[in-house]
């Protein structure tokens, strides 16, 4: 109450300023500021006691009240901080508000805002809250009408200071009042999420906190409508917006009246920001996190009690550097599990990445805690890791292999195992755009398992993997990269213990190396090679090839009737002697039928261009590969009679010349290479001269030269052995390509005359063979006389040889046509070297 004094003070003032409040109605502008400012001046500004202030106010504050109307910005101003000073000053400012409230309601609260100007509106909103402050109790409950209405429309206001000020003023309302407030809490929604989104971060963060503060004091029914817009939010470039969000979803776990309604829908929320990137954050949710957990388990203790007991400890292989989550939130989200897992679902298929980014993340966190609850859910959780595992995005793929990996860590491989593995095998056959994503799953749930769990089913994951609708069923670049993966997470797991399945998965590498079309993937798998040599002590993959070897040529056999250009498993055969070195000269019986068939000539073309450039590959380091063990020669007839003789023989097209061509540099390899004995070269001289003279025919150079070298090579490997018949079978031919239109072709037809000269032996007679001799050396005197050096060169020197023959028979001839050539020089050179002899 006011005492005398206060009375008679306030009366003095208010007679004083008489004069100033007449003043307030002046037309002039300037008139009325001045006025306003005498007030202040001798009002708020003067230290009198708050008794004597009290009476002036409730003299004052009609007139300062409709001065918020005033046309002039300055003395609306001026009036809107008279009227702060008095409701700071005052002891009862309460008595102001059926007065005050109906002016902020008019000027703030009508359909349109009648204050234009920013900063007032502004102004006003903060004397609002001033008397929020101020003011509290019921005190404000009759004025909740007028509140909401001034709120409705400042939330929405142009001005961002004006909308953070509303939403302060919307949090002290609904704390001031919560027994009035909840009956209109829901028409401040509407407004707030429309400026949820404004683009001033600090807007966003103050109606974050303001949604949280009225659903809080709220009915409840009105959560669904804003957890979208709170979930959006927490992939907002602000982190102090991720921050509100944080904290709001959390105090409505801890505090919200119907929260055990909403768990499933608010868990999510708060799991969130678990894996938010900023380190505050990721604290301040673990923080709230544990709080609700620990919350949840005090208020559900006595169902709880036998957990609380019995606390079962964490599973052996629980990711290292990761804290165990307690009871409560363990036991939160398993019972929440079925009814969280759908919307993942969804929302790791959705258009932006990041939400599915986000969602894998929950993902992980949520088979955390889950553990091996996950075992009830597998079916949809695989489902989700197939989708996921083929996204583009490499952040979620690689959330979604951290959550595969906890699977193998939860849930035990017969489980497991019998969900994963026949869509393992029917991945390549369906339709799926991504045929590798149940690979991916199965690699990294594989990582997760424990050695122990792992050992009995190590059977059953070989034969899937080595399976050929799987080891072979794509030629796509991820596709071969999985595979490789989930041959790794199997040697890197068990060890020692791959031994039983050491075949399957050597199938499997040379499977990926068959297919594959890059150079990096062919050494990712001869590292894996590696990798399995030591797992089981071996010192090195010959060895390896050499366990093996019998049951990989069989593996290839059952097959090879059905072989073409396109199949793999040649591939697969040139992979397994490319690596296998000294070991393949030790299974020949094995190998050389398998060749047989494959070189058959009625098989396809190209199919027998591959093996043969194989097999030359073989043949021209043979010490290291057939010939190893040193009994190669062995099979010498079975190689020319059934390997390389009926792939010469003529056959039209480009394809069959090609196969001639690759079936000649092989049987180079095998004169050239192999120290054959003679007798096993004889046995097949006959046919073998013949079509090595076809072949001189041959419109390939290559071929063409090849036949010269092996003609040359099989000369050298018969000395003095063939008959008369058979040498002048060959000599005519020979002729013929010192006239070649390749100087490489005459220079090796010279080499290989030379090699014929040399092979006369006692079974050829000069005199009997005078004519052939005569021929010879005839033809051989034109070409000394070619314009090509390098020839003539040639013929010198193979006519050296020849003289070695028949001296005199040479010596006539030359001397014949000595006058005749173009320069004498090489004939002197010529009969020089005979006379020497």
């Amino acid at each position: 109450m006011a005492t005398a004094s206060d009375e008679r003070a306030a009366a003095d003032v208010l007679k004083s300023l008489a004069r100033h409040l007449n003043c307030l109605n002046d037309d002039n502008k300037s008139a009325r500021r001045r006025a306003l400012e005498a007030v202040k001046r001798e009002t708020v500004e003067q230290r009198l006691s708050s008794g004597a202030l009290q009476e002036l106010f409730a003299g004052l504050l009609k007139a300062l009240l409709k001065c918020l109307s005033d046309p002039a910005e300055t003395c609306r101003y001026t009036a809107v901080q008279i009227l702060t000073g008095f409701i700071r000053a005052v002891p009862r400012p309460e008595d102001a508000l059926p007065y005050l409230m109906t002016a902020l309601a008019q000027r703030l609260g009508g359909k349109e805002i009648l204050e234009p100007a920013e900063e007032l509106r502004l102004a006003l909103m903060e004397t609002l809250s001033l008397v929020l402050e101020e003011v509290c109790g019921r005190q404000l409950a009759p004025y909740l009408d007028d509140m909401i209405k001034i709120l409705q429309r400042t939330i929405t206001d142009p001005f961002p200071e004006v909308k953070k000020e509303s939403c302060k003023c919307a949090i002290s309302v609904a704390q001031s009042i919560p027994d009035h407030f909840h009956l209109q809490a829901e028409s401040l929604l509407k407004p707030l999420l429309q400026t949820i989104s404004h683009q001033h971060s600090q807007v966003r963060v103050s109606v974050t906190q303001a949604i949280g503060a009225v659903i809080q004091h709220s009915t409840g029914k009105n959560v669904d409508e804003v957890l979208s817009h709170l979930a959006q939010r927490l992939f907002d470039d602000s982190p102090r917006v991720r921050k509100a969000v944080t904290i709001v979803v959390g105090n409505w776990l801890l505090h919200l009246p119907d929260r055990y309604s909403y768990f499933h829908k608010l868990i999510p929320l708060l799991l969130s920001s678990l894996s938010d990137e900023i380190p505050e954050i990721r604290s301040l949710a673990e923080d709230l996190w544990k709080q609700v957990g620990s919350q949840w388990e005090k208020e559900n203790e006595d169902d709880l009690k036998d957990k609380m007991d019995f606390l079962l400890p964490a599973p052996v292989l629980y990711t290292s550097g990761v804290e165990r989550p307690g009871l409560g939130c363990r036991e939160l989200v398993v019972r929440n599990l079925s009814k969280l897992l759908p919307a993942v679902g969804r929302d790791i298929g959705d258009w932006l990445v990041q939400t599915r980014v986000k969602t894998t993340q929950l993902l992980r966190v949520l088979l955390l805690h889950a553990e091996d609850h996950c075992t009830q859910h597998l079916q949809s959780l695989l489902t989700v890791l197939y989708h996921a595992c083929a996204d583009p995005e490499t952040d979620v793929r690689a959330q979604c292999f951290e959550s595969a990996k906890l699977l193998g860590v939860f849930v035990s491989p017969e489980v497991y195992l019998k969900l994963l593995l026949p869509h393992v095998e029917d991945s390549t056959s369906c339709s799926s755009a991504s045929p590798w994503a149940p690979l991916m799953v199965l690699g990294s749930v594989l990582r997760g398992s424990s050695r122990e769990a792992l050992g009995p089913h190590l059977i059953k994951i070989g034969d899937t993997l080595a399976h050929p609708e799987v080891c072979q069923g794509s030629q796509q670049a991820q596709y071969l990269d999985q595979l490789l993966v989930c041959v790794d997470a199997v040697l890197c797991v068990c060890q020692v213990d791959c031994a039983v399945i050491s075949l399957q998965l050597l199938k499997v590498l040379v499977s990926v190396q068959s297919l594959a079309s890059q150079q990096e993937q062919c050494s990712k798998a001869e590292a894996s090679v590696r990798c399995l040599c030591e797992a089981q002590g071996l010192s090195g993959a010959c060895e390896l090839y050499r366990q093996h070897m019998a049951d990989l040529l069989q593996w290839l056999s059952d097959s090879h009737h059905t072989w073409t250009s396109y199949s793999i498993q040649k591939t697969q055969l040139e992979v397994i002697v490319g690596q296998s070195g000294p070991v393949v000269g030790e299974f020949l019986p094995a190998l050389l039928p398998l060749l047989k068939s494959c070189l058959e000539p009625s098989r396809d073309p190209e199919m027998r261009l591959h093996i043969f450039t194989m097999l030359s590959k073989l043949l021209l380091d043979s010490s290291n590969t057939l010939d190893s063990q040193g009994r190669f020669a062995e099979y010498m007839e079975l190689v020319m009679q059934d390997l390389l003789l009926p792939n010469l023989v003529w056959r039209s097209g480009r394809s069959a010349a090609a196969v001639r061509s690759a079936a000649l540099s092989c049987l180079l390899a095998v004169l050239h290479g192999v120290a054959f004995p003679a007798e096993r070269v004889l046995s097949v001289e006959e046919t073998l001269s013949t079509q090595l003279i076809s072949a001189l025919e041959e419109d390939s150079k290559l071929a063409r030269l090849l036949a010269c070298r092996s003609l040359h090579s099989l000369l050298k490997l018969t000395t003095q052995q063939l008959n008369a018949d058979s040498l002048n079978k060959i000599y005519p031919e020979l002729l013929k390509r010192v006239d070649d239109s390749s100087e490489d072709v005459r220079v090796e037809a010279l080499k290989s005359l030379s090699s014929w000269f040399s092979s006369l032996g006692k079974n050829y007679d000069p005199q009997s063979c005078r004519p052939h001799l005569e021929f010879l050396f005839q033809q051989l005197l034109l070409y000394m006389d070619d314009p090509n050096t390098k020839i003539q060169d040639s013929v010198l020197e193979v006519l050296k040889v020849a003289s070695e023959v028949d001296g005199r028979l040479l010596q006539q001839q030359t001397e014949a046509v000595r006058e005749k050539q173009r320069s004498p020089e090489y004939c002197d050179k010529l009969l020089q070297h005979i006379h020497s002899l």
